[in-house]
C-alpha cells in the first residue's frame, strides 16, 4: 500500500475503528492534553498510548508540540469543527460524539 500525504477517508475511518484512538480524539475535543492527562483519561499502558498517538499523528488527525519535557497533543486544525463542539471533521465526513 502506498502512503499519501493526504490520507483517504477510508484510511481515516480505519484508524478510528480502534476504540482507544477514537477515545483519544474525543478527549482532545475538550482541548489540548499532555500525555499524562491522556494516560489518566484512557487508562492504557504508556507504550500502547504512544503507538496510538503516532498513528493519529501520521494520519494528520492530531498534532504534537513539546512543552518543556512534556508532549502536548491537540486535534489538528482541519479536524476541529467549531460549529458543534462535539464533532470532528475528517474532510470527507464528520463524526459526532454524544
Amino acid at each position: 500500500m502506498m502512503k499519501s500525504t493526504d490520507p483517504s477517508c477510508a484510511t481515516k475511518l480505519k484508524v478510528l475503528a480502534d476504540a482507544t484512538r477514537l477515545g483519544v480524539l474525543e478527549s482532545l475535543l475538550h482541548g489540548p492534553k499532555t500525555v499524562s492527562e491522556l494516560l489518566a483519561a484512557m487508562e492504557v499502558e504508556q507504550s500502547l498510548l504512544s503507538h496510538h498517538l503516532a498513528v493519529l499523528r501520521e494520519t494528520g488527525l492530531v498534532e504534537a508540540r513539546r512543552l518543556g519535557k512534556q508532549m502536548v497533543y491537540q486535534l489538528s486544525p482541519p479536524v476541529v469543527d467549531a460549529t458543534t463542539g462535539n464533532a470532528i471533521n475528517l474532510g470527507c465526513c464528520m463524526i459526532c460524539f454524544r
